[in-house]
């Protein structure tokens, strides 16, 4: 027997009547305690029971098997070693009556409090769109109606927004990919999440009977229009094989921690093809925030003077991008693209990089007919659209494009070819979720699942973009694009008011983890327009603690926000914040669809606190050092980086705020 794997056969068989336990530790004080003749396990964290009764469950050729239905059961425990870490394997195989191999694979990382479980399944001919890897009851809290719950959208389109809330009797809770239940009070809480995007759709879903016990189902092949975008059933996987995403579970004495280690998991598992980036943080404008659809060469080459001229100290690494959002077609004549290659020639010769963008799996121009000729093919638009139950997915304004078929992929590769040639450094891809969309029938056969597609259509237009530029996905799946892009908008749209703050907050107090998953994830466009001082301030903020600052005004146009953005957006106190490019944490995860109004960030002996007043009356800010993680004893100073003043730490515990106003303290430590 190979040493080096250390593999343990167990050729168990039971009677109905024995009872046998496979005792599996992982980190530290925990342990999974398997009942071999059940197929289902309990888990322990420092000796307090936080899973009972975990099983597995697959739909497999319209028949339910469950972990549950065996008696007879081989166990093979090996070592592994990965990314993530090390520990044992342990694959629990039973056999159903209708000859299909039932595998739960059980991942005891010895080196990280959580574990990873999946279900699989092998024969002939099998047919599977619903498996749950994990079903059971969490059983951590006294009374789960004082905890809260985790809800994490699929995209950031639509303006949804992430939910915490606390959790309700018989109500049951979605949440797409990842979720966490945690006493926001003590931090402590369970994060469970999918390790693997490329085939399932995956909700988690729990629902509270009784207030000790929690009942949780992790469901791949979960589809709905509210939360993924689908009006169709999710798609069937099929052959002689069929396995789950790989599930992490795990119960952490900080919710906060728990996200964090589930991001960096997520990266270690599905390893990054987009070019690893080794510049600057991004900063630079967009032409999305207040130009619009006035886009021209004349407004947008004035805006390159702007920066040029009046905002030389706004960079990263001597960088700043000018992006031209949609209408950037207004500088085409035909499929004459020279004034846009003018463009990016007069960005590098004022020592500015152009930017571009693009939504490539959509036709925002489908009313005008199916026998539309497509860029780069002979293939028509209607040909391309995803087909789905009813027709054809229309959504946002624009029909979906299916990302396996030819003439798609032709029309990028032409697109994309002549964006390249214009000398564009830096792209903005948006209205992914049109690529990920379930379909009835793929143009390519071998693709059943629309994470399949979005993996056949994200991988494509890599290889078209052949790393010749930064890649900034607006709206995109959450989890799933952490494969494909460097930068990701960590939202919706947002603009200028107090509102767009607190609305692309609410994102980071729950979202903030996947600064972990992504180089860099942004605040959209900053606008600062007629605003007053405390909004102007707050939006600014609202992009330093997300850990980029692309910014949005008319700079081609005379205002208030040319004097402002000189002072704000050349301030280095603030700038050195995003220079390593991390996002804060927040301080409080229990605000619904609102956001933490305090943020927390860790840069060597510097502890930066970002506090917010989203109201429209006076607050005060406290500032409990203990729940910020700060020793009061240590601090040797503190400055209020807005107003440039110095504070006495001395009996400093409580901040006063104006209507809509935002500050940023710098805690410096022994």
């Amino acid at each position: 027997m190979n040493n080096l794997l250390k593999v343990i056969c167990l050729f168990l068989i039971f009677s109905n009547a024995s009872v046998f336990g496979q005792k599996i530790p992982f980190g530290k004080n925990s342990f999974i305690d398997y009942k071999a003749e059940k197929g289902t396990f309990d888990v322990s964290v420092n000796g307090k029971q936080v899973l009972k009764d975990g099983y597995s469950e697959v739909l497999v050729n319209n028949e339910m098997i469950s972990s549950r239905d065996f008696n007879r059961r081989t166990i093979v425990k090996k070592t592994f070693k990965n990314d993530t870490g090390t520990g044992q394997q342990y694959q629990f195989t039973g056999r159903s009556k209708s000859g299909v191999t039932f595998i739960q694979s059980i991942f005891a990382y010895s080196n990280h409090q959580f574990f990873v479980i999946k279900v699989s399944i092998s024969g002939t001919a099998l047919s599977s769109n619903q498996m749950f890897p994990l079903k059971g009851k969490l059983t951590a809290a006294d009374d789960f109606t004082n905890q809260t719950g985790l809800m994490v959208p699929f995209d950031n389109d639509t303006f949804i927004s992430y939910q915490a809330n606390l959790l309700s009797m018989e109500k049951e809770h979605v949440s797409s990919e990842v979720t966490s239940v945690y006493d926001n009070r003590t931090r402590k809480g369970y994060v469970i999440g999918t390790l693997n995007h490329d085939q399932w759709k995956t909700a988690l879903k729990t629902r509270l009977p009784v207030p000790q016990h929690l009942e949780l189902a992790v469901e791949c092949g979960y589809t709905s229009y509210e939360l993924t975008r689908d009006r169709s059933a999710h798609g069937y996987l099929k052959g002689n094989s069929i396995s789950s995403s790989g599930i992490l579970f795990g119960y952490f004495d900080d919710w906060r921690t728990g996200m964090e280690s589930y991001a960096k998991t997520v990266r270690e598992t599905e390893k990054p093809i987009v070019a690893n980036w080794t510049g600057a943080t991004p900063v630079g404008w967009n032409s999305w925030g207040v130009m619009q659809e006035k886009l021209s060469y004349e407004k947008v080459t004035q805006v390159v003077d702007f920066f040029a001229e009046n905002l030389k100290s706004f960079r990263m690494g001597n960088v700043a991008y000018i992006d031209l959002d949609s209408y950037w077609d207004n500088l085409l004549k035909g499929n004459d693209y020279s004034a846009l290659k003018k463009f990016a020639d007069y960005c590098k010769s004022k020592g500015l990089k152009p930017g571009i963008y693009w939504a490539p799996f959509t036709d925002w121009g489908f009313q005008g007919g199916a026998n539309r000729k497509a860029p780069g093919s002979d293939f028509t638009f209607g040909e391309m659209w995803t087909k789905v139950e009813g027709g054809f997915h229309d959504f946002d304004g624009a029909r979906a494009l299916d990302p396996t078929h030819p003439g798609t992929q032709k029309r990028i590769w032409s697109v994309i070819s002549n964006l390249k040639a214009c000398g564009f450094e830096m792209i903005k891809i948006d209205f992914l979720g049109h690529a990920a969309v379930e379909s009835t029938q793929f143009y390519n056969p071998k693709v059943s699942t629309g994470m399949q597609a979005y993996r056949v259509g994200m991988e494509y237009l890599l290889q078209c973009l052949d790393n010749k530029m930064l890649i900034y996905a607006a709206i995109s799946p959450s989890v799933a694009s952490g494969r494909y892009v460097q930068v990701r908008r960590i939202a919706c749209d947002a603009f200028k008011s107090i509102k767009d703050t607190e609305y692309t907050l609410n994102s980071v107090t729950n979202g903030w983890w996947q600064t972990y998953l992504y180089h860099y994830i942004d605040a959209d466009h900053v606008v600062l327009g007629n605003e007053g001082e405390a909004a102007n301030i707050s939006r600014t903020l609202s992009a330093i603690v997300t850990g980029t600052l692309i910014v949005g005004d008319d700079f081609s146009a005379n205002g208030p926000w040319k004097a402002n953005a000189q002072k704000l957006f050349q301030d280095q106190d603030l700038l050195q914040i995003i220079r390593d490019g991390k996002a804060f944490k927040p301080v409080d995860g229990n605000r619904g669809k609102s956001a933490s109004n305090q943020f927390i960030k860790e840069q060597g002996k510097v502890r930066y606190v970002a506090l917010f007043n989203y109201g429209n009356r006076s607050a005060i800010a406290p500032i409990d050092y203990s729940r910020l993680g700060i020793d009061e004893k240590s601090i040797v100073s503190i400055e209020d980086l807005i107003s440039h003043q110095p504070i006495n730490p001395i009996n400093y515990h409580q901040q006063a705020l104006q209507p809509a106003q935002a500050t940023m303290l710098k805690i410096t430590l022994k």
